[in-house]
């Protein structure tokens, strides 16, 4: 059995690693690092929206059509029509600031590069090639959110082409619900 005492040191210890590593990329950390948070948060949301809410608009659609597809005309279809783009918009409507997000994060992880270059660059201004532990610093301060750029741009990527792949095949689903015979 492990000491609660044990157990609140070693996980305050991990939270100051943590804090190390953002405050070792600079700035850029902390801004990849609340977008990150927010672009999270988008895609549980969106998840959300989909297995939860959206069911729901889409039974409602449904029964309305049971209702409109019996009557005569050809007006029904305009109905279709704009309800399937009604559900396009309620799906992937909000995608889009993910990708803005997405995009975002290579860049922001360039700018965290050419911010430790400049630091390594002052280094070598006032000391010259000499010393080598400052200049590994701003090395590492321009690595860091590279790295950290690249590598939520990638999950942000594979995880918002799920969620249009679902997107799509809710609507695809829809439109073959309401369809007009």
């Amino acid at each position: 059995m492990t000491d609660p005492y044990i157990y609140w040191l070693r996980l305050i210890d991990r939270g100051h690693v943590l804090l190390d590593f953002m405050a070792a990329g600079g700035p850029e950390m902390w801004v990849l690092a609340g977008l990150c948070v927010i672009y999270w948060t988008l895609v549980f949301e969106r998840l959300w929206f989909m297995r939860r809410v959206f069911p729901r608009w889409a039974e409602a659609r449904r029964g309305d059509w049971g209702v409109i597809s019996q009557r005569p005309g050809t007006w029904q279809r305009a109905v279709r029509t704009a309800w399937l783009a009604q559900a396009r918009q309620r799906l992937a409507g909000p995608l889009r600031f993910g990708k803005v997000l997405v995009a975002l994060y290579p860049l922001l992880g360039l700018l965290g590069t050419v911010s430790g270059m400049i630091a390594v660059f002052d280094v070598l201004a006032l000391s010259g090639a000499g010393n080598p532990r400052s200049m590994a610093a701003g090395v590492w301060r321009a690595t860091l959110p590279t790295m950290a750029g690249m590598v939520l741009a990638i999950t942000g990527l594979f995880s918002l082409a799920r969620l249009e792949r679902s997107a799509e095949r809710i609507l695809e689903q829809l439109a073959d619900q309401l369809r007009h015979d």
